[in-house]
């Protein structure tokens, strides 16, 4: 009974003393980062678990602020993209006209309608794309040193592909319900699902179509993700290098190469987009049919019945919702890179 005592004597003057050194050193911590914040702040971004969250987070953030600013241009590129379908002749809308209509059918705050959708799909969708964007190209940059070489535009086109179609995936449920929500108004008031929020807009879809419903027209949203990714991920990190050299200053580099992968974002991923929206919008008829069985259904009938011109429509509204989007996103994050370097 002495030696079970004493060894319990001895088990708890250890834990005794355990407890005492971890709170000096978190006093000690504390202290510290109370006379020094900067390095207390720095020692906490140079840990392993922030080095490889700090991508995603950053990118997320970036992604949500470009969202709240561009949401109206967004909502607007989605009304026209939805009308006059499966008709080849008729009104051409106009940004203005439907921006006019939206408003005269409700109120300004309209053109935010899916905010929430639309928030939600960043802090899945851009924090993921951007997240394994960086991931990769570090992974290939450090794979392309130890060859002796420096990282070319394969390796960025690479990395933009294979980020974007993951990043895709992963943010589908949300992308489906922007859609939906945003699509909502161009019904009879009867037909409306008037959906509340995003999660209400998840829930109803998911009660009513199944969870399955969630990922409809993943595969164009992926193409299209791949397609976007493409042109603004990977021109904007080569017009970046191409850039360093020059005597711009590194504000003005930043601007012009977003600006660049603006355009080609739009360019590739457009035709994509519009098929995506289609898609995500379409609803079963009473006799459970859909008017389209899936993409190249999809551009197969367009082409047809709209034109091929019609992929194209709202170009203009596009690369205005995608060019500042991207050259907000790219610059923000840009931005958080550098202060969390």
């Amino acid at each position: 009974m002495s030696n079970l005592a004493d060894a319990a004597k001895h088990q708890s003057e250890a834990a005794m003393n355990v407890a005492k050194d971890t709170l000096s050193e978190a006093q000690s911590a504390a202290k510290s980062a109370k006379e020094n914040p900067i390095q207390a702040k720095t020692d906490f971004l140079h840990t392993p678990f922030m080095r490889t969250a700090l991508p995603f987070i950053n990118g997320g953030l970036a992604g949500m602020t470009a969202t709240t600013v561009i949401q109206p241009v967004d909502m607007i590129k989605v009304r026209l993209q939805l009308a006059g379908e499966g008709v080849k002749t008729g009104p051409k809308p106009t940004p203005i006209s439907v921006a006019k209509d939206v408003i005269a059918s409700g109120k300004v705050m309209d053109l935010y309608t899916g905010l929430s959708a639309g928030l939600l799909r960043q802090a899945v969708y851009t924090t993921a794309r951007l997240g394994f964007f960086d991931t990769f190209m570090k992974s290939l940059t450090v794979r392309a040193k130890e060859k002796g070489n420096n990282i070319g535009f394969a390796e960025r086109a690479v990395a933009g592909l294979s980020a974007g179609g993951l990043a895709a995936m992963i943010g589908n449920p949300a992308d489906l319900a922007l859609i939906r929500m945003q699509s909502d108004g161009l019904k009879p008031k009867d037909k409306r699902a008037n959906y509340k929020s995003v999660i209400d807009a998840l829930s109803r879809i998911s009660k009513s179509e199944g969870v399955t419903a969630l990922w409809a027209g993943a595969y164009p949203t992926v193409v299209r993700a791949m397609a976007l990714n493409f042109g603004q991920l990977a021109f904007f990190s080569e017009a970046k290098t191409r850039l360093s050299g020059t005597s711009l200053s590194p504000r003005t580099q930043t601007l012009t190469a977003s600006a660049v992968a603006g355009f080609f974002a739009s360019f590739f991923s457009l035709p994509f987009d519009f098929v995506k929206t289609r898609l995500q919008k379409q609803t079963k008829a009473p006799d459970g049919s859909l008017p389209y069985k899936g993409m190249i259904d999809c551009f197969g009938k367009v082409a047809k019945d709209e034109g091929l011109l019609r992929f194209y429509r709202g170009f203009g509204t596009y690369y205005v919702r995608i060019a500042p989007h991207a050259m907000v996103t790219l610059i923000v994050a840009d931005y958080l890179g550098f202060i969390t370097k």
